[in-house]
């Protein structure tokens, strides 16, 4: 993913990290102006929803002027039979789901280390 909360603020005539934390004040979003700066100065590792619908509302963008899709590295594509939807069923040998296990031979279950 591509991160392009410079090019959105640049867009909307705000070039420092301060004019981008007062938009975000002006919604009731009050970041530290280091998160900001850590925002503004690369791609975030991690941004929690709620912190992103409030990124937008005070930019007047779309998750999708922030968020841009990359393709995969050197231009590398999946063929056609390995791709598949997420969540897609794969047909394998193996169970889906994890099976208990069966109790050995017929004694009572052992108890708990103490």
């Amino acid at each position: 993913m591509k991160w392009n909360l410079r090019m959105v603020a640049a867009q909307r005539d705000l070039w420092r990290p301060t004019e981008v934390l007062a938009a975000f004040q002006q919604v009731g979003f009050s970041p530290s102006l280091s998160k900001v700066a850590a925002l503004w100065g690369g791609k975030p590792v991690t941004v929690r929803l709620e912190d992103l619908d409030m990124m937008c509302a005070a930019l007047n963008c779309t998750v999708a002027d922030l968020l841009q899709a990359e393709p995969l590295a050197g231009g590398q594509t999946l063929p056609e039979s390995e791709q598949r939807a997420v969540g897609a069923e794969e047909h394998s040998s193996g169970p889906v789901r994890p099976v208990p296990r069966t109790r050995k031979a017929g004694g009572p279950r052992s108890l708990p280390p103490s």
